[in-house]
């Protein structure tokens, strides 16, 4: 059994400590007020007992909390009160070095809250420590210096989770959609170099990546493109080869006929196509930002983004590579195809390429096998979100399709009705609804679970009251996270304010005109709907009076972000929000504060967002079905998923999934498991078992392998792919999912 001490470096529980801890208050008290033998013993034995019930590895101040309420128990309340002062004045002690102590386990890879904190970073690597101390240093100066108090000790306590709070201390936002057209078609500075318009695709394509890579360290979020905006390059490689092919046979002295030409020309392309996807795919996996990790950017595919048939057929072209080399996968260190991170992959769907017959169904057939393999691509339904996202004037059925921002964070529909006035100073303006080149602030979340659990069961009038008082806080977190941004110079972020991925800004120029109106977003999250409506009535989601409450609840966060945009003139926007790490903080702090609850508290994660609960028995088709109406109620950014066996010889039953997609929800995808044992070779499924000391582990089915350096394994996380395993909570709630084909 594990505990893991405030430095958050992970040690075997020994009771002995407990013993002695008790033992040296009670020596500090008169005799007739003291503890016997057999009751130190008693306190020790429960306290290992409670750890042993907990099925986690509980931190030394939760181990803490319950020697003390199990001294008072006893009645030996002079003992209990020597204990606390004793507590108290240990925490002044350590306040004054808790960073450096903290540093200092990151540093020696033993900080086991930080090791597995994110799916995608390896903590053992230098630049990835780097980040990580400097993110100890800003979460210390945000905590004691930049903001409130309250918000401070709410987001320690779990009541609500200030997200990203290791990056406060700059002036640095959320996530992106990058303006790459604008980029590639009127040229960028990178690093105070001229970058011009590229006159091949796989040139555009390598500049690509380097301005994904300038943005994600510019920002700490996800960023998205599209490939629309590469498909142009298409077209100028295909006029390039057939001048070149002409010189070659004038030059030979040789004739050809123009069909014989136009087959040579084609098959140059796309060996250029092939060679710029593959960039795009190596670079993105290969690239280190600064925060130590690949970036975190996702790829669009959308066929109806392109501006003309032309270049319609030249995108399909690029999308069906994409889809290929990412069906492929990349090689590990061994030489094994296995399943990359990133890029994340989105396709849409749409008329012409849902149904069968359609003149780009062949497309949706690779995609789904690609899907069977490698858990991408994720999918959007043109037809629902055209029915959802309505610019100014805009009707159901006719608004805008477009990509998130990262894994799931969505912008709100352009609400100027003439694409903001081109207040960014983008040279693509055309006057259009208006996506690309805008943002998100930031995210706060409000623990829902919390809220339930402070009103008590039944007690809806109590829940509805604390809901305002947390709706509140939350606003009032969210306003600092705006005021952080106000006043920032386009200077911080070149790349992003001056040189075009999100404007155009003169050097000097202050970005407040984009953090208003609309143009960027900023979130309220939110976390454990299902856990929250459980408390409340005992009923799940999936039941009617559960569904009911459920999507109540949603309204009035909706009703709240409402009043404030209308206050403030800011696009505050429900996020249904991807804890990775968070659950199982989130976790721990429910059970510090209301003990073990059956069905709310009694996991070690709470639920992501609106979803229904893992462990729930449902089927793909209910579970999208019902989902999709606490979509439409998260409009700030929210994805549904289903969970599968290995489709690679059903294909079908995943083409069936996506049409249902397509006619139900707007945003979902399929999540199956694509894992290698380099021990063995073993290609299939790593499972999750207990050690010795009851910690959750990975381990190879067919050599017992659990080694985590020589597997390689990938899931999906919340949204995104994680491959660098995750924390004791995450890594519980991934074993409880249960499958809905």
């Amino acid at each position: 059994m594990k505990i893991v001490k405030r430095s958050g470096e992970e040690q075997d529980f020994q009771i002995e400590k407990i013993r002695a801890a008790v033992t040296k208050a009670n020596q500090t008290v008169e005799f007739k007020n003291a503890l016997t033998s057999q009751q130190i013993n008693a306190i020790a034995d429960y306290v290992y007992g409670i750890c042993e019930a907990r099925d986690r590895a509980l931190s030394v101040e939760e181990i803490q909390d319950i020697v003390e309420k199990r001294i008072m128990q006893e009645h030996a309340y002079d003992v209990a009160k020597k204990y606390i002062t004793y507590r108290y004045v240990r925490s002044l002690v350590r306040r004054a070095n808790t960073t450096d102590n903290r540093i200092l386990t990151l540093i020696e890879c033993n900080n086991e809250e930080v090791k597995q904190e994110n799916a995608n970073k390896n903590p053992t690597i230098n630049s990835v420590q780097r980040d990580y101390m400097a993110g100890e240093v800003s979460k210390d100066i945000s905590s004691r210096l930049l903001l409130p108090e309250d918000i401070v000790q709410a987001h320690e306590e779990g009541i609500i989770h200030f997200h990203d709070m290791d990056y406060f201390a700059q002036h640095m936002h959320n996530c992106d959609l990058v303006n790459l057209e604008d980029m590639l078609q009127n040229g960028t500075v990178i690093s105070g170099t001229m970058i011009e318009k590229p006159h091949s695709f796989s040139t555009a394509c390598n500049i690509a990546t380097q301005i994904i890579a300038q943005v994600a360290s510019n920002q700490y979020g996800g960023q998205s493109i599209s490939l629309t905006h590469l498909a142009p390059f298409v077209q100028i490689t295909r006029e390039a080869v057939r001048k070149e092919l002409k010189e070659e046979f004038l030059f030979a002295d040789a004739q050809i006929d123009e069909q014989k030409m136009q087959e040579l020309v084609e098959k140059r392309v796309r060996a250029e196509i092939a060679r710029g996807v593959q960039t795009i795919q190596y670079q993105v996996v290969t690239l280190m930002t600064t925060n130590g990790q690949a970036p975190f950017v996702t790829v669009y595919m959308y066929l109806n983004e392109a501006k003309n048939e032309q270049e319609k057929a030249d995108l399909a072209l690029i999308i069906e590579e994409t889809i290929r080399q990412r069906y492929e996968g990349v090689k590990n260190e061994v030489g094994v195809y296995i399943t990359p991170a990133f890029p994340k992959l989105i396709y849409v769907l749409e008329e012409d390429n849902i149904d069968p017959g359609s003149k780009y169904y062949y497309l949706t057939e690779m995609a789904a096998k690609c899907t069977a393999k490698r858990l991408v691509p994720d999918y959007i339904s043109e037809k629902v979100m055209k029915q959802l996202k309505l610019s100014k004037d805009e009707t159901p059925g006719n608004g805008d399709c477009y990509t998130c921002m990262g894994c799931r964070s969505f912008l709100t529909p352009d609400r100027s009705g003439n694409g903001y006035g081109n207040i960014a100073h983008a040279k693509n303006y055309d006057g259009k609804p208006k996506y690309y080149g805008r943002f998100n602030q930031g995210v706060v979340t409000i623990n829902l679970v919390d809220v339930a659990c402070s009103a008590g069961r039944g007690n809806l009038d109590g829940f509805w009251k604390i809901m305002d008082e947390r709706l509140e806080l939350c606003h009032r977190a969210l306003q600092e996270r705006h005021k952080r941004l106000e006043g920032t110079t386009s200077d911080a972020a070149p790349i992003l304010w001056q040189y075009g991925a999100l404007a155009r800004l003169k050097k000097g120029e202050k970005i407040d005109p984009l953090l208003y109106g609309g143009y960027s977003t900023i979130s309220l999250g939110y976390a454990g709907l299902w856990e929250c409506v459980y408390e409340l009535l005992g009923k799940k989601l999936t039941e009617p009076e559960g569904e009911t409450l459920g999507l109540k609840i949603m309204q009035v966060l909706n009703d709240a972000c409402a009043k404030w945009k209308a206050a403030e003139n800011i696009d505050y926007s429900i996020y249904g929000t991807p804890l990775e790490s968070t659950t199982y903080k989130f976790a721990k702090c429910l059970q510090k504060r209301f003990g073990i609850i059956q069905g709310v508290t009694d996991k070690n994660y709470i639920t992501n967002s609106y979803h229904v609960h893992v462990m729930e028995p449902i089927d793909a088709f209910s579970k999208l079905a019902l989902e999709a109406k606490f979509q439409k109620l998260s409009p700030g950014g929210a994805i549904s998923y289903v969970e599968v066996p290995n489709m690679q010889n059903n294909i079908q039953a995943v083409l069936q999934v996506m049409r249902f997609i397509y006619d139900n929800i707007m945003y979902a995808e399929l999540n199956t498991k694509s894992d290698y044992c380099q021990e063995c070779g073993f290609d299939g499924e790593i499972e999750i078992v207990k050690d010795e000391s009851g910690k959750l582990i990975w381990r190879c089915p067919k050599c017992g392998n659990t080694n985590q350096s020589k597997m390689n394994v990938a899931r999906r996380t919340c949204g995104y792919i994680g491959s660098q395993f995750w924390n004791q909570g995450r890594t519980q709630e991934i074993r409880d999912r249960v499958l809905h084909l």
